[in-house]
């Protein structure tokens, strides 16, 4: 598989779960992008969600000017510092929706970051919440749908607070 199959094949996988998680969430509580990037996926949350408040977290941005939410809804920093303090600010159980897109073309990093950030995803994540992330992660308070994901196995993974 060439490399833009691989992309294609991601941001498909993407696209797809985050159109069937905007039908399964709850219809009140918030909305993380964690990794905001150049604002795609951002983007597609806030047409598919109206008037849903969405905070994006990321380290340094880089987004197009259309895709950067503004104060306070981005959140730049260390997400190892800002997403506690956002969970302080906003209170546990109050996130419908996680949408983690972490990762680097490093699988090791990878694998080290989202051990490190997997306990910070369950005290946001209402009961039924849902997290869609690039790469798996330790929830145990949590289902694993990814199996069940209408996406090529290991492409994306979804999580559900218990």
């Amino acid at each position: 598989m060439t490399r833009l199959d691989s992309a294609i094949r991601r941001l498909t996988a993407q696209r797809d779960l985050l159109d069937w998680a905007a039908c399964e969430i709850a219809p009140s509580g918030l909305i993380v992008e964690l990794g905001l990037g150049n604002g795609r996926t951002y983007d597609h949350l806030r047409q598919r969600l109206p008037g849903r408040e969405i905070y994006a977290f990321e380290r340094k941005v880089a987004a197009h000017p259309d895709c950067i939410p503004g104060d306070p809804y981005l959140i730049v920093g260390d997400i190892f510092e800002t997403l506690p303090a956002f969970t302080e600010r906003v209170g546990t159980g109050s996130v419908a929706l996680i949408h983690a897109d972490i990762g680097s073309g490093d699988e090791a990093s990878n694998a080290a970051v989202a051990r490190r950030m997997s306990p910070l995803f369950e005290p946001l994540l209402m009961p039924g919440g849902l997290l869609l992330g690039d790469r798996p992660f330790i929830l145990p308070g949590c289902k694993d749908l990814s199996d069940e994901a209408s996406v090529p196995k290991g492409r994306y993974f979804v999580y559900r607070r218990l």
